[in-house]
């Protein structure tokens, strides 16, 4: 009867090593053959390190081009230490216009000296501009009226029926609010802005004078001492203070020191 052969078991490197010393005629010196060992298995570590690589740089070469293994490339042969969100700082800066930063700092001014909401001023004061440009109205006398008629709270109402930021009398200006559905719309502040300017522009052309048109604005024409004129216009005043401080700091550096 013939046995099966029995299974062969793997016979462990230091074993085999043990085994080969024992015999008379192997003379092997065991500590030689270990450092010779530790040799092969670097250089198989070697090999397999720069076929890895090598796969990976023929990948890039000939697939670097394709969005999805150029994104799972670089992050893993780059990977991003911080994950930035947002946009980059400095960028918002560079795309806002001489004009835009003049309004922004009109509006922080504002809204810190009349304390209010700085959403809100930047809306009235944006609608100032717009209305000076549309008039050919001073933006910032419009803002000063605001501040001195109400300080820009757009739901004040006076004794006399004056209503609104810049305070304007409906029973005076009714053809003016047609076009924006009547009285009711003097609320709004953006009607309200738009139609104060137009007042207070035909008040300028009629009467030559920006102090004269202030004091018939404010109903206060004859009144000796002009103190309304004298209180939007010392508010102007400061206001154009900011804006050409602020034009100053954007002049070139030449124009600067000329």
């Amino acid at each position: 009867m013939i046995r099966p052969a029995a299974p062969q078991q793997p016979v462990p490197i230091e074993g085999l090593i043990a085994a080969l010393s024992r015999k008379p005629n192997m003379k092997i010196k065991v500590p030689l053959v270990v450092r010779a060992l530790g040799v092969v298995k670097a250089g198989l570590a070697l090999v397999g390190l720069a076929a890895i690589c090598g796969s990976l740089l023929l990948a890039w070469h000939y697939d670097f081009n394709v969005p999805a293994f150029r994104q799972a490339a670089g992050e893993i042969l780059f990977p991003p230490e911080v994950e930035v969100t947002g946009p980059i700082q400095g960028q918002a800066s560079e795309a806002v216009t001489p004009l835009e930063r003049e309004q922004r700092a009109v509006t922080e001014y504002i809204a810190k000296r009349y304390r209010v909401a700085d959403t809100a001023v930047a809306a009235y004061v944006s609608t100032a501009y717009r209305a000076g440009a549309q008039y050919n109205l001073d933006p910032l006398l419009i803002l000063a009226v605001m501040a001195v008629e109400s300080r820009y709270n757009p739901v004040a109402e006076s004794v006399v029926g004056a209503k609104g930021l810049m305070q304007v009398m409906p029973k005076f200006h009714l053809d003016k609010l047609l076009d924006h559905g009547g009285e009711p719309a003097l609320l709004e502040p953006e009607v309200n802005i738009l139609v104060g300017a137009q007042i207070l522009r035909e008040y300028q052309r009629r009467l030559g004078d920006t102090e004269a048109a202030l004091q018939m604005y404010a109903g206060a024409y004859d009144e000796p001492t002009a103190q309304y004129s004298a209180k939007v216009l010392a508010e102007r005043a400061r206001l154009e203070s900011l804006r050409q401080a602020l034009r100053q700091q954007q002049k070139p550096k030449k124009q600067q020191s000329a």
